[in-house]
This record gives structure tokens, sequence and C-alpha cells, in this order.
């Protein structure tokens, strides 16, 4: 690591520790030049993930909007915040743990609608409703009865 004041290339570690819940190393360092002390940060480089659109646009991938997807489903409903920012993280987990810089809104909607399955069927049906563009009625009933014929 270079000395910032004195550009010498070389200084040994003191002290590290973790910042920010563990996904930031903090390194206390001491240039083997000039003896100054300064501090690094080390944090893991993440490949952005990029989400394909239906109409094929590109943008990058925002938890955010996931997380407000996930709350509007939950809307007067009685799930807790940390809940509702627990499934978004398993989303985003699963989506970064593929391994893949690319994915689609349709694999996005498929694994929180499969989440929102398990956890609260009202929540679900929400989703769904938004998600695949429910137009009248009986899309609307025949993903309930979906839902009921498999939880018989």
């Amino acid at each position: 690591m270079r000395c910032p004041y004195c550009s010498f290339n070389d200084s040994r570690v003191l002290d590290s520790r973790p910042a920010e819940e563990g996904s930031i190393v903090r390194r206390r360092r001491e240039c083997l030049s000039c003896t100054k002390r300064f501090t690094t940060y080390e944090r893991v480089e993440e490949v952005p993930l990029v989400v394909v659109k239906r109409d094929g646009r590109r943008e990058v991938f925002d938890r955010n909007k996931l997380l407000r997807g996930i709350i509007k489903a939950f809307d007067k409903r009685s799930m807790s915040a940390p809940l509702m920012e627990q499934l978004a993280d398993d989303v985003e987990k699963d989506l970064r743990n593929k391994m893949e810089s690319e994915v689609t809104v349709e694999e996005i909607g498929e694994r929180v609608m499969e989440r929102l399955r398990q956890v609260d069927e009202v929540a679900y049906v929400r989703f769904a409703s938004v998600y695949r563009r429910f137009t009248d009625a009986s899309k609307f009933v025949h993903e309930v009865q979906q839902l009921l014929k498999n939880n018989l």
C-alpha cells in the first residue's frame, strides 16, 4: 500500500477490524519509510447486477425498488419491516449467487412470488396481480384457485 504522505510503496498493518457489519475491513497501517500512520478500507468488489426489463432495456439492480414492491404487497398486513427486509435480502442474495451479471425482471418477480407464497398468501396474490399484469377478475380468480389447489 502506497503511503499518502511520502509515496513509499510499503507499509505494515498495525490493526485490522471489520467495519459496516463485516462488509468492509478497516486497516491501520504504518509507512516503513516515514513511519507515519494512515487508515485504509478494503471491500469486496461486487460485479454490478443488471436487470433486463420486459422491453429489452437494461438498468442496474436496485434493491430499494425490490423492497418497495414487497412493502406494497404487504400493505395493511401484519408483517414486520425486518422480515420484509430479510425477504428482499434473500432474493438479492439468490440473484447474486447465480454469478451472472444479468437477470431478467421475470426471474426477479418469480423469486419474490415464490417467497411470498410461503410467507403470506394475500401478499403473494397482490404482488402477482401487479407483476403478471392482471387485466380482469378472471385472471385474479385463476391465480387464487391455483394457490388453493397447491395448498391442498
